[in-house]
């Protein structure tokens, strides 16, 4: 199938498109580039041996996007496109509402009008809020978030139900991610973020190289067995090929379907950092620090969903995740640098 990326050169959206090349599938990108780097597509063609037709377009603009589907057919829709920082999205809320929102606006009013009829949602396990039960299950109680991001995403994921409610023809596949991390094994392409990481393991990784010199532990007093966070971290290429699973699954026209996409272990902020001072070596030095506003204690999924109705298994474990993540950091010390 043809499959339209939106927001391909991000690093979800990039590990994808390595697995649908992979699967047999030929990929179109779309990505306006502004927390992405075109140096991320480039590097998939070097792995993949495929070249990917790339716009830079902005995906909240019906006109610049709309010429991607005139000169494409497009069999599927994956929509990564969006902002991600949990703390911007609490100082910056309009910002975040209105991108995240009006690019899904865009790419199903296209989809509509072009009679596509297969998207794939990137939504989150933040739709979950703090939870009072776990593990996580499809059926968990969505729609108390914390913060502004998980918010779209709830916001987004009632959009797509109620327009399946509306037209029956839509194929929609709600992917609720739980907490990716890790890099491709080749080191050619990983998660590159713009200024300070706010995201724990590219932080833990600058840090183990030298760029910072500590981590902020962000809080050590949740009701945790070492008191920090727990969360769900799953290996980026398991996830990536969830999405290829989940595009499949549409091309079968099964209506709406929801996933998450998680191991169903949980792992503390230290023993994440501990799994990086084996593969790196030496101890990651780290400080504790205050909460960070809209974080929770403890998050996981139960993933037996999406591995009896997907086949989806993740493959990696902790070790594999810190592995990939550093291999990616010693080789890229400075990112996509080449621009």
């Amino acid at each position: 199938m043809n499959i339209l990326v939106a927001g391909g050169a991000g690093y979800i959206g990039s590990h994808t498109c390595v697995e649908l090349i992979n699967a047999g599938h030929d990929v179109i990108c779309a990505d306006n580039l502004l927390n992405s780097k075109y140096e991320a597509i480039r590097r998939v063609e070097q792995i993949t041996g495929k070249t990917i037709k790339f716009y830079k377009v902005d995906l909240t603009s019906y006109e610049e996007s709309k010429v991607v589907f005139e000169e494409n057919h497009i069999d599927g829709v994956i929509h990564f496109a969006g902002l991600k920082c949990v703390p911007e999205s609490i100082s910056l809320p309009l910002k975040y509402y209105q991108n995240n929102l009006d690019s899904v606006f865009t790419v199903i009013r296209l989809m509509k009008e072009f009679s596509v009829k297969n998207f794939v949602f990137s939504s989150s396990a933040t739709v979950y809020g703090n939870p009072s039960k776990l593990p996580l299950t499809e059926e968990s109680e969505v729609g108390k978030t914390t913060n502004p991001y998980g918010t779209t995403k709830y916001f987004i994921e009632k959009i797509l139900i109620d327009l399946c409610h509306a037209d029956p023809t839509f194929n929609v596949a709600i992917l609720r991610y739980f907490n990716p991390v890790g890099a491709h094994p080749s080191g050619l392409i990983g998660e590159d973020p713009t200024g300070i990481p706010n995201n724990l393991v590219p932080f833990v990784t600058q840090v183990a190289i030298g760029k910072i010199p500590f981590i902020n532990v962000n809080g050590n007093d949740y009701d945790t067995k070492d008191g920090t966070g727990v969360r769900d971290y799953i290996h980026i290429c398991d996830l990536a090929y969830g999405h290829v699973l989940a595009i499949n699954k549409l091309a079968t026209n099964c209506g709406l379907v929801i996933y998450n996409l998680g191991t169903g272990h949980g792992y503390s902020v230290l023993d994440v950092i501990h799994a990086f001072d084996k593969v790196v070596g030496h101890e990651v030095p780290f400080k504790i620090a205050p909460r960070r506003p809209g974080d929770i204690a403890t998050c996981y999924a139960d993933p037996k969903k999406a591995r009896e109705e997907l086949g989806f298994v993740a493959k990696y474990g902790i070790d594999e995740m810190a592995r990939d993540a550093w291999n990616w950091q010693k080789k890229n010390p400075n990112g996509y640098e080449s621009e």
